[in-house]
C-alpha cells in the first residue's frame, strides 16, 4: 500500500499537468457516473419505494424509512420469485441477438457495395448515413405513425395491393417484428461506416494476390476480407451488443405503454418500476445491477474467446 502511495506521489510530482488536465474529467465522470452508481448498489439492497423515501411536502420533511435487506431483492429476481425476470431476459437476448446480426450482415453488404467505385457513391454514402442522424425518439415517433393501423403508411400502401391492414403495434409477436426493424434501421449506417473503414484499411495487394492465384470471389472474401475485418468487427459487435441490450427508446417511444409488457425488456421493466405506478427503486435499482453484470460478464468472455482465437492461429 505504502509503495503505491509513492508511485502515485511520485507520478503526480512529474506528470502533474497531464493530472490536471485529467482531472475534470475525472471529476464530471464521478458526478455524472460515479455517485448514481453507488447510489443504484446501496438501493439495491433496500426496500426503498415512494411510500417510505424521503421526501419535502411543503413545509415538512418526511424523513427516509426503508430499511436494509441485503441480498432479497437479488434473490427475488434470480431465484424466479418474481415470475418475470426470465421471461423478459430470454426476449432482451434474442433482440439483441436479432438486430446485431442484421445490423452486421446488412451494413456488411452494404458497405462492400460503397467500397466498389461506382457513379454516385459519395451521394449514397451520405443517404444511407442518414437513419444515423436522426435523433431516435424522433426516428421513433416517425415509425410510430407509420405503424398507425388506420392511417399508416405502411397499411395504406398494404390496402393498395388488396391486402387487409395490420395490427403492427398490437399483437405482441408483431410487435416484436416492428421494433426490430425499426431499430435494424437506425443501427446499420454505423455497422457500415465501421466496416467501410475496416475495408479501406485492408491492403489491396493481398486482394491482388489472392486472385492471382486464382482464389474465387468467395475464397477472397472468406480469407482476406473477413480475417482483415476481424479488429473492426470485434469492437462493433461489442459495442452494438451494449447498445441493443440497453436500447430504452425505441422499446418505450414505439410500442407505449398501451403495447403490453410481453415487449418490454430488461432497462424498460427497469424504467417502469421506477417511474409508473407504486415506484419501487430498490426493485429498479436491483435491475439496473443485474444489468450491468450481465453485460460485463458478456463483454470479458466475449473479449477471452476473441483472444483465445487469435492465440490458436
Amino acid at each position: 500500500m505504502s509503495s503505491l502511495i509513492v508511485r502515485t506521489r511520485r507520478s503526480f510530482t512529474t506528470h502533474w499537468y497531464a493530472w490536471a488536465m485529467v482531472l475534470p474529467v475525472a471529476i464530471v465522470l464521478g458526478v455524472l457516473v460515479g455517485y448514481p452508481l453507488g447510489r443504484g448498489i446501496y438501493l439495491s439492497f433496500t426496500d426503498a419505494n415512494e411510500a417510505n423515501i424521503g421526501r419535502t411536502i411543503g413545509d415538512f420533511e418526511v424523513p427516509a424509512s426503508y430499511a436494509f435487506v441485503g441480498l432479497d431483492n437479488y434473490w427475488n429476481i434470480l431465484s424466479g420469485r418474481e415470475g418475470s425476470f426470465y421471461p423478459r431476459l430470454t426476449w432482451t437476448v434474442l433482440w439483441t441477438a436479432s438486430c446485431v446480426v442484421l445490423h452486421y450482415t446488412i451494413g456488411l453488404g452494404l458497405a462492400l457495395l460503397l467500397n466498389r467505385r461506382m457513379r454516385g457513391r459519395s451521394l449514397y454514402r451520405v443517404l444511407l448515413i442518414l437513419p444515423w442522424a436522426v435523433p431516435a425518439f424522433v426516428a421513433a415517433f416517425a415509425w410510430k405513425l407509420m405503424y398507425n393501423t388506420d392511417n399508416g403508411v405502411l397499411n395504406g400502401l398494404l390496402g393498395k395491393i388488396g391486402m387487409g391492414p395490420v395490427d403492427w403495434l398490437g399483437d405482441p409477436f408483431i410487435q416484436k417484428l416492428s421494433v426490430i426493424a425499426v431499430n435494424t434501421w437506425l443501427g446499420v449506417p454505423f455497422m457500415m461506416v465501421a466496416i467501410l473503414g475496416g475495408l479501406q484499411s485492408i491492403p489491396r495487394e493481398l486482394h491482388e494476390a489472392a486472385e492471382m492465384d486464382g482464389a474465387s470471389p468467395w475464397q477472397r472474401f472468406r480469407h482476406v476480407t473477413l480475417p482483415g475485418l476481424r479488429p473492426v468487427s470485434s469492437t462493433i459487435v461489442l459495442l452494438g451488443t451494449i447498445w441493443t441490450f440497453n436500447m430504452f427508446p425505441i422499446i418505450y417511444l414505439v410500442i407505449g405503454q398501451a403495447g403490453g409488457t410481453e415487449s418490454e425488456i430488461l432497462v424498460t421493466y427497469a424504467y417502469r418500476l421506477a417511474f409508473q405506478g407504486v415506484r419501487d427503486y430498490a426493485g429498479s435499482a436491483s435491475y439496473g445491477i443485474v444489468i450491468l453484470s450481465l453485460l460485463l460478464v458478456f463483454s470479458v468472455f466475449y473479449r477471452s474467446m476473441l483472444k483465445r482465437q487469435e492465440a490458436a492461429k
